[in-house]
């Protein structure tokens, strides 16, 4: 048989290889797995009670309305409204099986194959794999040294065939968020220049500020340009779920319903139910668990203060340290290679966000304990 070109021409996953590399080991030692941004700890009693209880029920496997579960729809659009100050119909909330599904159904329906789109460098990988998969041509916004993107910059970037501008805040995989202005400032291009601004809000629980991420839902003419994309994976901690959704006005949510409707007809019931289970009554837990990553983020920094083994700490955020190797003589899948094998520490390479190698790493602080990241450093010292 003969396979797509688009898609042979990809990489492999970089979570999957970076753990094919742990089956090599030979060391005794625990491993350190800062690889994989999952969350580490289980979901709120409320929430796996819940999840008992829809099994049980006789029609738990029946398909749920596409849209999604009406009472998660209301319950989020609630849960938006609060969190951003602005009003936000149940109608605008389109629920798909994780964030990245809700990234792929809405690029699918705003891009045909020769489009193009703008990311912002370094970018979300699966972002990158799947407008090219489906024959987007994807330019590279390079922000400057704060990680900050650039809305003029961008401008250049821009010609008749783009369709697509996506920004992520808090980022994956550098953990900076994006300020507030600045995601205006590129709402207000995408308007000019008749685009969509997607906007993936994954990480927005654990964002460095405390007010609103954005005021775009305050203009009413934010269902032209704006479609925000969510997760409840990391706020609830369900990855294995699957439950995410997109926000957009009413034209977006039906276009990508058509592509929802051909890739999996609707998310899965088990992890709506978990989701609005979460929203309902786990909220002060996920209140806490926010807590908790940010103290251990504070762990991280302070771990690396010193830049042991001569790694240091571009940038933090969310679940993750945007780290520079000592390197630079050295693919940094090389590096990752050796980190895993001779000193038990597991990391992304940041080959997987970006064009060129630029010496970095990614370094999800969150999946371990305080304990852990305390004997980070030694590790990393090892290197040579």
């Amino acid at each position: 048989m003969r396979f797509s070109e688009r898609v042979s021409e990809l990489v492999h996953s970089p979570i999957g290889a970076a753990h094919a590399l742990v089956g090599l080991r030979t060391n005794d030692r625990p491993l350190l797995d800062l690889s994989q941004a999952a969350p580490s700890f289980p979901p709120a009693e409320a929430v796996t009670n819940r999840i008992a209880e829809v099994v049980s029920e006789p029609d738990s496997g029946r398909y749920p309305p596409q849209p999604g579960l009406p009472e998660l729809r209301a319950a989020f659009a609630a849960d938006l409204t609060s969190g951003y100050g602005s009003e936000i119909s149940p109608d605008s909330v389109l629920v798909t099986a994780g964030c990245n599904q809700a990234f792929c159904v809405v690029a699918s329906a705003l891009t045909s194959p020769g489009d193009e789109a703008v990311l912002v460098a370094p970018f979300y990988f699966n972002h990158d794999m799947w407008l090219k998969i489906e024959g987007v041509k994807v330019r590279y916004l390079k922000p400057a040294e704060d990680l900050i993107p650039d809305p003029q910059q961008a401008q250049s970037l821009i010609n008749e065939r783009t369709k697509l501008i996506t920004l992520v805040t808090p980022g994956n995989p550098t953990g900076v968020t994006i300020p507030d202005e600045v995601i205006h400032e590129f709402a207000d291009l995408a308007a000019r220049n008749d685009l969509a601004l997607i906007v993936d809000e994954t990480y927005r629980s654990f964002r460095d500020a405390t007010h609103s991420p954005h005021q775009l839902f305050s203009n009413t003419d934010w269902v032209e340009n704006v479609i925000s994309l969510h997760s409840f994976s990391k706020d609830f901690a369900i990855p294995g779920y699957r439950c995410g959704a997109a926000v957009g006005g009413q034209l977006a949510i039906t276009e990508a319903l058509k592509v929802l409707d051909c890739i999996a007809i609707s998310a899965p019931r088990i992890g709506q139910e978990a989701a609005l289970a979460g929203l309902l009554h786990a909220q002060e837990w996920r209140l806490r668990q926010v807590d908790r990553i940010k103290s251990l983020e504070q762990k991280f920094l302070e771990a690396m203060r010193d830049e042991p083994g001569g790694f240091k700490v571009e940038s933090s955020g969310a679940y993750f340290g945007w780290v520079r190797h000592p390197r630079s003589d050295m693919p940094t899948e090389e590096v990752v290679r050796k980190l895993v094998l001779e000193h038990d520490v597991l990391a992304i390479p940041g080959t997987a966000f970006t064009v060129n190698d630029e010496s970095m790493i990614r370094l999800s602080f969150a999946n371990l304990e305080p304990q852990q990241i305390s004997e980070l450093p030694a590790r990393l010292a090892e290197f040579v």
